[in-house]
């Protein structure tokens, strides 16, 4: 299991928020870049970055984004407004590693299928495309985590394999923020209603002790982001946690 370092990106600053709550932000002085370079510089290839303002249509972040993220040679798995099918080519042909979709993915019925057709292999799916999964008490939830889907969340899932997509990114918006422990029962859940997803998981995670945890399950990695801006988990034990994943695969 690998983990992923979260930049949360609100007005161009560096942000957390709790439970999805825009209201609820804590701000930390420290800019993109300088956290890019700060796990670069610590061995660590690999970042998550998501806009927050275009979780909600505001496209304002985006060129300051692309423009910071097109200087680094990390791979980086980008989400937040991917609404159409030109914009996830567009981030991948510009060397974005990972896409995440999610509000798109839910609210228009034929977007995946479409995605699917338009650019995906089943293998090339997995590795390119995320379908992210914000899941508060079980119901899945979008556009910023304002709005509540219908889709039941295993049927979803199911939809998505059916069309070749199997990484998936869930968030337990019950847990994020809080650095009060990992939604372990959410990906068990998961994981033994399709033991074969790639999933992600996201959200609580405040010590090595719960990327311990995560890890027993077999969640193929984990994105951090408020534990280590709280210091609760140093980008050197990222660093050293990595290099043995890697090793022993």
């Amino acid at each position: 299991m690998y983990i992923i370092p979260a930049i949360d990106i609100l007005d161009k600053k560096v942000v957390r928020l709790r439970e999805g709550n825009y209201e609820q932000v804590t701000h930390y002085d420290v800019t993109l870049e300088e956290m890019i370079e700060r796990y670069q510089s610590n061995g660590t290839n690999f970042i998550h970055v998501i806009d927050l303002n275009g979780a909600k249509n505001d496209f304002s972040n985006q060129e300051y984004l692309f423009n910071v993220i097109r200087k680094t040679d990390m791979k980086v798995q980008y989400g937040g407004g991917v609404r159409s099918i030109d914009k996830v080519r567009e981030l991948i042909d510009a060397g974005i590693h990972r896409v995440i979709v999610g509000t798109q993915a839910i609210t228009n019925p034929s977007f995946l299928e479409d995605l699917s057709k338009a650019i995906c292999g089943q293998d090339r799916c997995s590795d390119q495309v995320v379908v992210a999964i914000d899941v508060l008490d079980e119901v899945i939830k979008y556009s910023g985590w304002m709005e509540s889907s219908p889709i039941k969340l295993m049927d979803y899932v199911d939809k998505c394999l059916a069309l070749g997509f199997f990484r998936f990114l869930c968030t337990d918006i019950n847990k994020d923020g809080k650095l009060g422990g990992a939604g372990i029962e959410l990906y068990k859940k998961l994981l033994d209603h399709s033991p074969f997803i790639k999933l992600i998981a996201s959200g609580g995670v405040s010590s090595m002790k719960d990327i311990e945890q995560l890890s027993k399950i077999k969640v193929e990695s984990v994105v951090v982001g408020k534990a280590i801006y709280e210091n609760l988990i140093s980008i050197e034990e990222i660093k050293d946690w990595n290099l043995q994943a890697l090793m022993s695969i």
